[in-house]
């Protein structure tokens, strides 16, 4: 992976153990010659992240559109800045120049670029694996929601195994680098689940 989009929030809830796992992901990143793709924010865990990245001389490049650059403050030290026009154009652009997604906690927006992302996947839209980092347990019912919905018949067995997830950044990243996915057995039939 030559680069990895990171969907984060605009906030930060002062965890210590986030921060650390933000500093911990930079450096995993740089030491890999890994670009950060993500938000384009300087505000909450989007800004540590770049900011993190930026001051081991990693690459960070943001991508925002024009009316949240007035809400959020784009980061002004980043590698590139994209302006789009639309939060659709700022998601497909950040697929379109990442290799992989993580995941970090965060609010409904960053569930909302996961669960797309997660979709395109299952949809044959990209290949490129989607994982989350599971930071304190953060996402634990997430992933019992999913659980259920495999058990309850509204995800396949192999749509789920599309959900990559560990507390471990080291492992996270042996999931992506392992992930292959294939199109052909996450698709439904017209009656639903194959």
């Amino acid at each position: 992976m030559k680069s990895i989009c990171v969907f984060c929030g605009a906030n930060f809830n002062g965890d210590e153990v986030l921060s650390q796992a933000i500093e911990q992901l930079a450096k995993k990143m740089v030491a890999g010659n890994i670009s950060l793709v993500f938000g384009g924010g300087k505000v909450g865990v989007m800004g540590m992240l770049a900011d993190a990245v930026l001051s081991r001389g990693g690459k960070a490049i943001g991508i925002m559109p024009q009316f949240l650059i007035d809400k959020e403050v784009a980061h002004s030290g980043l590698t590139e800045l994209h302006i789009v026009k639309s939060m659709h154009e700022r998601k497909q652009l950040m697929s379109e120049l990442s290799d992989g997604i993580i995941t970090l906690p965060g609010g409904l927006g960053t569930l909302e670029e996961y669960f797309e992302a997660l979709t395109w996947l299952q949809l044959g839209l990209h290949q490129n694996p989607v994982g989350l980092l599971n930071i304190n347990g953060f996402y634990d019912l997430l992933l019992q929601q999913l659980d259920v919905m495999e058990q309850q018949k509204f995800l396949k067995p192999a749509n789920r195994k599309l959900v990559l997830s560990s507390a471990s950044i080291d492992d996270l990243f042996e999931q992506m680098e392992n992930f292959s996915s294939k199109p052909e057995e996450v698709w439904y039939n017209k009656n639903g689940l194959k």
